[in-house]
């Protein structure tokens, strides 16, 4: 880029000063450093989609870094200084100007986009976050072995959608004993945890950032939920609003009651839009729920119960 000099011989406004060729050889070393640095920041497919306005807000989100690690752990004095790992990812706080791995912006700007761009309410989401994964045990969850018998058939992370995010299958009605599956709530949500866990590291925060969730209500109806699965649910839901964000891409309610449907309607007006344009619900039968899902999972990675080629669960 280089200066363009005037053709005119009218002399500029008293008001402006001529700038000096010295001047203009510093501007444009200045400009050059920018467009430098900019160069340098790390890219992958998903942050060369981030916008200005993203960009500026996670520049000073990472800032924050330091700060985030130190109040999730109060108990270690080096915790600002500590590199952590989250969902596989290393997050060091010695290099909140320019990380090496651009899925470090990945993450944080979920965090970000679940907060409206704010950085100081991605900080508090992110160290409620960090503290309730070390208090709920995250970690151990995910080695802890669950009865098969019991939650074998409940859940699966199979396959992927037509842009390669993984697709999860919520079977509510796997399992008719609901005192197994939900006598022990706190059980219920270390698997229900190590299954999410699990769904976030089939991502690579490179290309895909995000799941598709299928809820199969098969088998369910009101009358058959108890006091423990209604906390188990509530708890779970909670759960996930609060420290997984921005993870969803798509979810689908597929063989709903007709009376639970009615009810999802009921408070559909209480929903944020932006919820609402990423669920669907579907009725039953192989021919409704193979329309809704097709176009988005594609026939070869959709099970065949419902109306695919795959050979699944």
């Amino acid at each position: 880029m280089g200066a363009t000099t005037s053709t005119t011989t009218e002399p500029p406004p008293a008001s402006e000063p001529v700038a000096t060729k010295d001047a203009v050889k510093t501007e444009v070393k200045e400009v050059k450093k920018v467009d430098f640095q900019e160069a340098e920041e790390p890219q992958n497919a998903l942050t060369e989609r981030f916008t200005s306005a993203e960009w500026k807000a996670l520049k000073e989100f990472r800032a924050l870094l330091p700060q985030v690690l130190a109040q999730a752990y109060p108990g270690n004095p080096k915790a600002s200084e500590t590199p952590i790992r989250l969902w596989g990812i290393e997050l060091n706080p010695q290099e909140v100007d320019a990380p090496k791995d651009a899925r470090v912006s990945v993450l944080l700007m979920k965090f970000l986009r679940a907060r409206h761009l704010n950085p100081r309410s991605a900080q508090e989401m992110m160290v409620a976050t960090l503290r309730w994964r070390e208090l709920f045990g995250v970690d151990a969850a995910l080695k802890e072995e669950f009865p098969a018998e019991i939650f074998g058939q409940l859940g699966h992370v199979f396959g992927t959608d037509t842009e390669g995010r993984p697709v999860v299958y919520n079977l509510y009605g796997a399992n008719k004993d609901l005192k197994a599956v939900f006598g022990d709530v706190q059980r219920f949500l270390r698997w229900r945890v190590k299954l999410m866990e699990e769904s976030v590291l089939a991502l690579n925060f490179e290309t895909v950032d995000q799941m598709v969730q299928v809820h199969d209500y098969e088998g369910v109806s009101l009358s058959s939920r108890d006091a423990n699965s209604k906390q188990a649910a509530s708890e779970a839901s909670s759960i996930f609003q609060s420290h997984y964000p921005e993870f969803l891409y798509r979810k689908f309610f597929i063989n709903v009651p007709t009376l639970m449907n009615w009810i999802f309607w009921l408070f559909k007006p209480l929903m944020p839009a932006a919820t609402l344009a990423k669920m669907s619900v579907v009725g039953s039968g192989t021919h409704a729920i193979r329309k809704a899902l097709s176009p988005i999972i594609g026939d070869k990675n959709l099970p065949t119960r419902y109306g695919g080629e795959a050979e699944a669960f």
